[in-house]
């Protein structure tokens, strides 16, 4: 017996699962979300005001109301729960911060490539621009090559102004 082709030019059906589907993305946004409030102040203050009322409450309450006596051995599994949860949410928050920071490095590199690359362009420009600027005639080179050939001519006396005045 032969398997059907697959055709590779098709997305494969969705598989059934007995996993529970969920959004990676949403999942990935809520524990940074929940890691962000675990890395502040306000969450130490809170989760120190719970641990004094649990320890107060559990101490000084009548006896018939204390529901965790005095080694205190559901508030450290609830600790303990807490830290197992917060642990891998913090560490995928970071993965994905890791990510995002990998992805702007990158946008950073090809961009100071681009601005290098522009750069170097410009500066050969510029040179190239320099190099042509050496052979243009400037005001100041026009006006000493005019001063020069005013000099010559009147060595030679090609203006005899004064001579032709005189023969009229």
């Amino acid at each position: 017996m032969t398997r059907p082709r697959v055709r590779l030019d098709l997305p494969r059906a969705p598989r059934r699962s007995l996993l529970p589907e969920y959004d990676p993305e949403a999942f990935g946004r809520l524990s940074e979300r929940v890691a962000r409030f675990l890395g502040t102040g306000r969450f130490i203050v809170w989760m120190t005001l719970v641990i004094i009322l649990w320890v107060l409450w559990n101490v000084f309450a009548p006896d018939n109301l204390r529901f965790d006596k005095y080694p205190f051995i559901f508030l450290t599994l609830m600790l303990s729960l807490q830290a197992s949860y917060a642990a891998p949410l913090i560490l995928l928050a970071q993965n994905r911060q890791d990510d995002r920071d990998r992805v702007t490095h990158e946008q950073d590199r090809k961009q100071n490539e681009r601005s290098i690359a522009d750069t170097e362009y410009l500066t050969r420009e510029i040179a190239a621009l320099r190099m042509g600027l050496g052979e243009v005639a400037t005001r100041d080179w026009i006006r000493s090559e005019f001063q020069d050939l005013i000099k010559e001519m009147d060595e030679r006396r090609l203006f005899p102004a004064e001579r032709d005045e005189g023969d009229r």
